[in-house]
């Protein structure tokens, strides 16, 4: 037996938790997605739903968050892609409708749905029918929303084989059928509103399907199309319900409108100073020596880099803010820090707090710039920040 004491035994325990603010954290703003969704609300037609997407832990913002807040802004719904992530919200005492947007197939993972108040989304006869069966063995009918692929190439049942097997869904006695709806493919591009382009052909082979199976006498099944840019398009997008991500979370989509939003960023990325170095003219800094000082240079290193979400790619073409000023990133990102040239300060010192995203005064620096430096998209932006940064709200 090893009776050696260890030399922390004599030491009093620590029980406090560590600062979230410590070292590099997402600050998170409940009431600007309070505030986006009632706005966006007012853009909808009478008696349009507003399905708020918190998919991939809501954009990165935390889902129990954004969904809370949503819901206080007028969401009805709320989407999912993971059947995980539904069972969270559910945990968090979550009680409005919540659509699994990804594809479910195996019996068990129906079950789960089912037990959990969930509605799957469904793009074949094969998966109707595993719902229908545990509907009937749990004398309650399963709620579901069928998908209809109508140009994106992805989940959905078959155009030209829809109208049939509708009817032959129809028929099944343990479902319920609350909702039919496709995704579009391009309403974020530029030419989205020629009559002639595939977001508008999608919308009326959408409409195709619908008089086909004559919806108009099916009550109670949601019908909807469009995701941000698509409702911005209008109002012949709208249908029964819309199904928000982007725009939620206070960015417009990739789509040049006439219409102000007015949206507010909900998410402030944040990270402290942790180091403060002079290097000569003519040092190299970071892996790979790519930048090289061309004078006399005051170094911030902040404890943030690509294992935390920042893309290695954004290396040396983006700054940081603080009180109100822009700072150049300098030297490759790496996994943990990342380096500032702050020569121009005399206020950024260590304990300082600089912001990657968000605002300060007229300065501003959105995802949508990020996406842009690093040949991206802001969504995947958003939705690369890990765990290990934590989401502290701030209202």
């Amino acid at each position: 037996m090893n009776n050696r004491k260890n030399k922390f035994d004599t030491l009093p325990s620590f029980e406090g938790e560590i600062d979230p603010t410590q070292r590099a954290w997402i600050e998170v703003s409940g009431k600007a997605i309070e505030s986006n969704v009632r706005q966006l609300r007012s853009k909808l037609k009478n008696n349009c739903e507003f399905m708020a997407v918190v998919k991939a832990d809501g954009y990165g913002h935390d889902a129990k968050v954004v969904s809370e807040n949503a819901i206080k802004g007028g969401a009805s719904q709320l989407g999912v892609a993971t059947l995980k992530e539904g069972i969270k919200l559910r945990s968090f005492g979550i009680s409005a409708p919540i659509l699994v947007l990804g594809n479910l197939y195996t019996k068990k993972d129906l079950l789960i749905c089912f037990r959990n108040d969930l509605m799957p989304t469904v793009s074949t006869i094969r998966e109707c029918l595993i719902c229908n069966n545990i509907g009937e063995l749990n004398n309650f009918k399963f709620s579901l929303h069928l998908k209809v692929d109508t140009g994106m190439s992805r989940l959905g049942f078959e155009c030209d084989q829809f109208v049939q097997q509708f009817n032959n869904i129809k028929s099944l006695e343990n479902i319920s059928i609350k909702g039919i709806y496709s995704h579009l493919a391009c309403a974020d591009e530029k030419n989205a509103l020629n009559p002639k382009s595939s977001t508008q052909l999608q919308r009326e082979k959408f409409q195709e399907l619908l008089k086909l199976i004559n919806i108009h006498n099916t009550q109670n099944i949601k019908i909807h199309l469009a995701n941000s840019a698509g409702m911005i398009l209008g109002k012949d997008f709208q249908f029964d319900m819309v199904r928000v991500g982007l725009s939620m979370y206070g960015y417009e989509p990739l789509l040049k409108i006439n219409e102000k939003l007015f949206l507010k960023p909900a998410l402030f990325l944040k990270a402290k100073v942790t180091f403060v170095r002079t290097i000569e003219k003519g040092i190299g800094v970071s892996y790979g020596n790519k930048f090289v000082s061309d004078r006399k240079t005051k170094l911030a290193v902040l404890s943030i880099g690509y294992a935390d979400g920042i893309i290695r790619n954004l290396s040396g073409k983006i700054s940081l803010i603080h009180n109100k000023k822009l700072y150049p990133q300098v030297g490759s990102i790496t996994m943990d820090q990342m380096m500032v040239d702050i020569t121009d300060s005399n206020d950024i010192n260590v304990g300082s707090t600089m912001l990657l995203l968000g605002s300060d005064g007229d300065k501003s620096i959105s995802p949508i710039d990020w996406a842009d430096k690093c040949n991206s998209i802001p969504w995947e932006i958003l939705c690369s920040f890990k765990n290990r940064l934590p989401r502290v709200q701030v209202d």
